[in-house]
């Protein structure tokens, strides 16, 4: 089969299931060599191959809806709806979307980027459907590490409540982004490995329903024979006492049990559960055999070896964070780290190691990680919650709420803060900036190198309050950590280079750009001045007095949003002081990022070194001749 002449799933309905099995390992390969080429979420695609081909071929997208948790599977999905042809620009500025997006297809009911969404999700599109008197099938598709989450745990209570009519597939790889941990993982454990129940289940459905018809009271009895004697073969039977009928566990490489389970689950009227057994990065050895979530997703690699290529041998700032605390560890007794389900991507798999009683990986529940770390700071313990900017979003009433209202001592590392590239939107750390600086008790900082970064691990566990530090995506600058530099406390600010004209604020890795500007405008005969603002929260006011006082224009540059950011609160503190300082913000405006090269994506935004020096000149009233070259 020519995937390439795939315009709809329709062509699924004729075949049989020697050409299914065909079609799903040409699939496998054109996702094996496009993947190697343009990098991408591999390992969860691969093991779903069968399971999508047969939910496309049993039910009818788009009039049944699929909702996708996460999002990051679906690229069969895509495949099979008409969309291989741009498989060459995966997760590529301007390319195909990496996660399911609706401007791109009919096919795409729902977007998502964070797991745990799609059960509420599919109970709301469900319901619509209700209330309109439509008739089609509603079918999301979760994975065992999203159903972690308390989101996908209050829909499951609710669906079952309820009794919507919906096909829920339990997608059990045994491993999301990192192994899985909990009770519940333990649980499906159990499940999978209990064929008794299953067997023992239909043998007795059956035996009632071929009983002679002596009345409904006897039924009713042997139905609470069968509900008391489950008990007996697995412990727990979780989904069924939410009222959400069980299917499985079904084998989701074969045909077969899949057509059998989805096609029991159409019939079923009510919430149906099928849980589906899948292998990740099924079919490619390197994928197969990864147990620390290293292909989930990842750039370019060799087909051959399972290489990623272009990785140098360098110190991620992850991994320069994780470390620093895990030294401040061994000579404090009361340090401990928790992460939601990241210890691989955080970089915390050796504090995980070397101090394990002291290690915790709550899985996908990130509300629950930042009570448990204010809960751990209100018994005079320092913990070091490490989690991506993009999902501490999910747990902000537990950050408000219960950590900076009671003040506690809760050390956030705010990895992937700004723009983080390939994954887009929903992964873009743009916006923790706006939503933690209102918050009254809160510290805010955040390193343009790895010196600042290792005195601020220091400041911040000396701190009386809760304090953030954000960090990027990406390796450290490289300097010398051990070279003495002026000291600083929280509050202070950075001259960087004196400049009498015009001064240029950014912080992190835009500082950087910020002095290549001033360079630039050096060459126009214009002294600009460069401040580090290391600390977004609180204000270094000193230095703002003096510069409002001075009536000096300023540029503020940051990679986050304009709105509550930096250059906002600078611009409030002029307003509330009667400063009237000409300023300029430079930052994302009021939209959202999409994927795409980072580099890219800063030139589209405006955060480049030509783009700061011609707004500087224009403050100060020159116009900027761009260079011919």
């Amino acid at each position: 089969m020519n995937l390439f002449q795939i315009e709809n799933p329709k062509f699924l309905k004729d075949l049989n299931i020697k050409e299914l099995e065909s079609l799903s390992q040409e699939v496998r390969e054109f996702l094996i060599e496009s993947c190697a080429i343009t990098g991408g979420h591999i390992g969860a695609n691969l093991g779903v191959v069968e399971l999508s081909i047969a939910m496309h071929k049993h039910f009818n997208s788009p009039v049944d809806k699929f909702i996708f948790d996460v999002g990051h599977q679906a690229y069969i999905h895509k495949i099979l709806t008409g969309r291989i042809g741009q498989f060459d620009t995966l997760r590529q500025y301007k390319g195909l979307c990496g996660f399911p997006k609706t401007r791109e297809s009919e096919h795409d009911v729902w977007e998502a980027g964070h797991s745990s969404t799609s059960l509420s999700a599919a109970m709301g599109i469900a319901k619509a459907r209700d209330i309109k008197g439509e008739a089609y099938h509603v079918v999301p598709v979760i994975g065992d590490g999203a159903l972690t989450g308390g989101m996908a745990l209050e829909a499951l209570n609710h669906i079952g409540s309820d009794k919507t009519d919906m096909t829920i597939i339990l997608n059990d790889n045994e491993m999301s982004i990192a192994p899985n941990v909990g009770a519940l993982h333990n649980m499906l454990g159990r499940i999978r490995t209990n064929s008794k129940y299953n067997s023992f289940k239909y043998d007795v459905e059956d035996a009632i329903r071929k009983m002679p018809q002596v009345g409904s009271r006897l039924r009713d009895v042997a139905d609470r024979i069968k509900d008391s004697l489950k008990y007996l073969v697995v412990e727990g039977i979780f989904f069924e006492e939410l009222g959400i009928k069980y299917i499985g566990p079904v084998d989701g490489h074969d045909y077969e049990d899949l057509e059998q389970a989805i096609e029991s689950a159409k019939d079923y009227k009510g919430p149906v559960i099928v849980h589906v057994i899948t292998k990740k990065g099924k079919g490619y050895h390197p994928a197969e055999d990864d147990k620390l979530g290293t292909w989930h997703g990842l750039g370019p690699y060799k087909i051959d070896t399972g290489e990623v290529l272009g990785k140098k041998k360098t110190v991620s700032w992850s991994e320069f964070m994780s470390n620093s605390v895990l030294e401040k560890a061994y000579d404090d007794n009361s340090i401990v780290a928790l992460t939601p389900a990241m210890p691989v991507g955080s970089k915390l798999t050796r504090f995980q190691k070397e101090l394990p009683g002291r290690f915790f990986d709550v899985g996908i529940a990130e509300q629950h990680a930042v009570t448990m770390s204010a809960g751990l700071a209100s018994n005079g313990m320092k913990p070091y919650l490490a989690i991506y900017s993009t999902f501490l979003q999910r747990g902000y009433d537990q950050l408000l709420h219960d950590v900076d209202r009671q003040n506690l001592n809760v050390f956030i590392g705010i990895d992937r803060s700004g723009l983080v590239g390939a994954d887009g939107e929903t992964h873009q750390g743009v916006f923790d900036i706006s939503f933690i600086t209102p918050l009254p008790n809160m510290t805010l900082m955040m390193p343009r190198d790895e010196y600042e970064a290792s005195h601020m691990v220091d400041l911040a566990f000396a701190h009386e309050g809760p304090v953030a530090l954000r960090y990027p995506r990406g390796n450290v600058p490289g300097v010398d950590i051990k070279t003495p530099r002026a000291s600083f406390e929280i509050g202070d600010w950075e001259m960087v280079k004196e400049g009498g004209d015009v001064h240029i604020i950014s912080f992190g890795p835009t500082v950087a750009l910020a002095e290549d500007a001033a360079n630039a405008l050096d060459g126009e005969k214009i002294e600009a001045a460069v401040v580090n603002a290391r600390f977004i929260k609180p204000l270094d006011e000193d230095y703002l007095h003096e510069l409002g006082a001075s009536g000096r224009p300023l540029v503020v540059v940051e990679e986050s949003m304009l709105e509550g950011g930096l250059g906002s609160m600078i611009a409030a503190f002029f307003s509330d002081h009667h400063y009237t300082n000409k300023l300029k913000r430079i930052g994302i405006d009021n939209e959202y990022i999409e994927h795409g090269d980072v580099n890219l994506l800063l030139e589209d935004i405006g955060i480049t070194s030509e783009n700061i020096k011609s707004e500087a000149m224009k403050l100060i009233g020159l116009k900027h001749e761009e260079s011919p070259n």
